[in-house]
């Protein structure tokens, strides 16, 4: 229901309605307390009094609110009157309480979402130093025991009674033959198919938001990063997130003739990162030097930081498997759902099925034909060309194909810094931003509106209103010196984002279809929207090649990050099949599961085995199995990029998300005429391939 960045985390922090999306579940400890031949009965009744015609409506419901009637619900004779008392035959009636529900759920999600919003301002914002308390205000879920209310309260019993359930495989066969009102209607029951008890909505809560107060803190101060012989190879001044401001660093080096040395010094810093080898004491800290070849720290005699809270020691100690520990407590966190989905009792099984309704066994094959096709071995061997040297493991982030490789880092930074010296000048110039894009001047202007940016702590992120009164909010990260060229980029994948957020909540024709299938949609629209960054800041230039270059770009993007989805899969089975692992096993896990993977699908490409690089993603910290929505949505970005050729974006955009949250294939038909599918994708690459080898 609510797409961003941060979905996953949000969620958890909003754990209301929208999670559920399997018919049949059951809560822990009900033993069914509404036998089989009660429910009979009262659906034997039920039929004499409203006629035949309504036999399968009322058996499905009465079996549906049966399922998840406890006995402190009410006897077995208070689940008849009940039935009796809120079944509604009426077509007109029918249709007038789903309307009363929208508009009373619009209410309740939209404002427990801002309430969310505000209490983890201190932690997600840049606005002043953090107090001890803000952290219990972000822990705490303000929805938690919504639902549960909404069952006590019989506001829920009366959805299951009156709106039928479907299962995934129901959705995919049926769901293209739907109306739009029969589609709100699976959608609005579909918010009641589970029970979770309040206790275990706040557990995940607060999981999720440690680990993403320790991700958000991950700074590495890059001028106090020392090679063997002592030199600073990086500015003053310059902080980098891990991991995504350390991969954009390194990914921006392709066009500076000297950038491997830079390139190898992070890459050492993520296998120390990965490995837990990384002294604590250099984390988010500008007071102390350290030399990764050797992990030595000593003291700076640099300061190019006022007003940072530092800590001067020699401590080189590593960082104590914190990394492994949050990815467990939240493993822990989101087992405890595990009784409460008996058709869905994994987390994978949730997220395929429920979240993103498509199989894993779809998503991994789908994965597996990028990483294994020849195409992308001849991409391989094509850019090694392009470099005029073997591939070293750090080129899973070439970046030549973009025309930003032609730029230098330091350029692009002044460009951005002139135009963006605080978060309040990128916001004031977002209407003409989507001008640029193709939107009419009436939607750009009211896109804009609709969009709030606020100055982020970490590497920024886009969060989705949850009424239409209510703004989405951009969060970026902006310096003193003003945006430098990765926060610009970064800002412009949020707003896409933020743009269909905006559309698919404000001009969707019902609120229970707001939204996209799922994550990788949202992040297919801010694919598109980054794609444009530098045509953004009329840096674009004219290229005969630059069709063919994009469609290598966006192959090998999605080859590095589908390796980096299957060992977050794979990690993921693993802690389920070792329940009582430790953090020191899970990290040996993880080592050899990114290990592996790599020796599969890279190894043969790269020359080199055992490289551990594709373990560096924070999300596979704080994010709890988002990872593959990336590769989903640079596969959904290429079909919609495919389709727009000769189109509108503005006026395309808005047509695609208004068709809302239905079924992921039934809306890829409708919005570009075919399904899901990695095929044009490794199509246009193998065209590309073609063309340039022949100039």
């Amino acid at each position: 229901m609510i797409s961003s960045c941060k979905v996953i985390n949000y969620i958890v922090i909003f754990p209301i309605l929208f999670l559920s999306s399997c018919a049949g579940v059951s809560d822990e400890g009900r033993a069914d307390f509404i036998t089989g031949a009660q429910i009979g009965a009262v659906s034997a009744e039920l039929v004499a009094t409203h006629g035949e015609a309504e036999r399968d409506r009322i058996e499905k419901g009465v079996g549906q609110a049966a399922r998840l009637w406890r006995s402190d619900d009410g006897s077995p004779e208070e689940f008849a009157e009940f039935c009796s008392n809120n079944f509604i035959s009426d077509p007109e009636l029918l249709v007038s309480t789903f309307h009363r529900y929208e508009k009373n759920l619009e209410s309740v999600i939209g404002h427990l979402t801002e309430i969310s919003r505000d209490l983890s301002e201190p932690l997600d914002l840049d606005i002043g130093p953090m107090l001890p308390v803000d952290y219990l205000f972000a822990q705490y879920s303000p929805g938690a025991h919504v639902t549960e209310d909404f069952f006590n309260m019989k506001i829920a019993f009366v959805v299951l009674l009156n709106f039928p359930l479907h299962t995934l495989e129901e959705r995919l066969s049926f769901g293209p033959g739907w109306s739009r009102l029969e589609w709100a209607q699976a959608r609005l029951a579909e918010s009641f198919s589970t029970r979770v008890p309040p206790e275990i909505n706040q557990e995940v809560s607060r999981a999720y938001v440690r680990a993403h107060d320790y991700v958000n803190k991950y700074n590495i101060y890059m001028h106090h990063v020392l090679t063997e012989d002592g030199r600073r190879l990086f500015p003053a001044g310059m902080k980098l997130l891990s991991h995504w401001n350390l991969r954009d660093e390194l990914k921006s080096r392709y066009a500076d003739p000297q950038g491997v040395s830079h390139q190898e010094m992070i890459q050492l810093i993520m296998k120390r990162i990965i490995r837990q080898e990384i002294p604590a004491i250099v984390i988010d800290n500008p007071a102390v030097d350290w030399t990764p070849a050797s992990n030595g720290v000593a003291v700076s005699p640099v300061h190019d930081f006022e007003g940072v809270e530092v800590t001067e020691s020699k401590n080189s100690s590593p960082e104590p498997d914190r990394r492994y520990s949050h990815i467990l407590e939240i493993f822990n966190a989101e087992r405890l759902n595990d009784p409460y989905y008996p058709d869905t009792p994994t987390l994978m099984d949730r997220r395929f099925q429920r979240n993103r309704e498509i199989p894993e066994a779809r998503v991994e094959e789908m994965f597996k034909n990028i990483l294994s096709s020849p195409v992308t071995a001849r991409t391989a061997e094509f850019i090694s060309e392009r470099l005029v040297r073997p591939l070293r493991p750090f080129d899973i982030w070439y970046n030549g194909f973009k025309p930003s490789g032609t730029y230098q880092e330091s350029d692009l930074d002044r460009i951005v810094s002139r135009r963006y010296p605080t978060p309040q000048a990128f916001d004031a110039d977002l209407p003409n931003l989507l001008r640029r894009l193709g939107f009419s001047a009436g939607t750009a202007d009211f896109l804009a509106s609709k969009v709030t940016v606020d100055p982020a702590r970490g590497s920024g992120h886009a969060m989705g209103a949850g009424r239409r009164a209510d703004n989405a909010h951009l969060r970026t990260r902006v310096p003193p010196t003003g945006m430098n060229y990765k926060g610009y980029n970064i800002a412009v994948h949020e707003f896409g984002h933020n743009c269909e957020q905006v559309l698919s909540l404000n001009r969707v024709d019902l609120y229970m279809l707001s939204g996209v299938p799922n994550n990788a949609f949202t992040e297919a629209f801010a694919f598109v929207f980054q794609d444009r960054d530098l045509e953004l800041l009329g840096l674009s230039q004219e290229d005969p090649d630059a069709e063919h270059l994009k469609a290598l770009d966006v192959l090998w993007n999605t080859f590095e990050i589908a390796g980096v989805s299957l060992v977050e899969m794979e990690v993921w089975h693993w802690m389920y099949d070792h329940p009582d692992a430790t953090a020191a096993e899970l990290k040996e896990a993880v080592i050899r599961i990114a290990g592996g993977i790599w020796n599969t699908y890279y190894a043969p490409m790269f020359g080199e085995e055992d490289v551990i690089l594709l373990a560096i993603y924070s999300h596979m910290i704080d994010y709890g199995l988002y990872l593959p929505d990336y590769p989903m949505g640079h596969i959904i970005s290429f079909q919609i990029e495919e389709y727009l050729k000769g189109r509108n974006l503005g006026t395309e955009m808005e047509r695609m998300c208004v068709l809302g949250n239905i079924t992921p294939d039934a809306w890829m038909q409708a919005a570009v005429g075919e399904p899901i599918s990695e095929r044009p994708m490794l199509q246009a690459a193998e065209r590309a391939l073609r063309a340039l080898r022949e100039q």
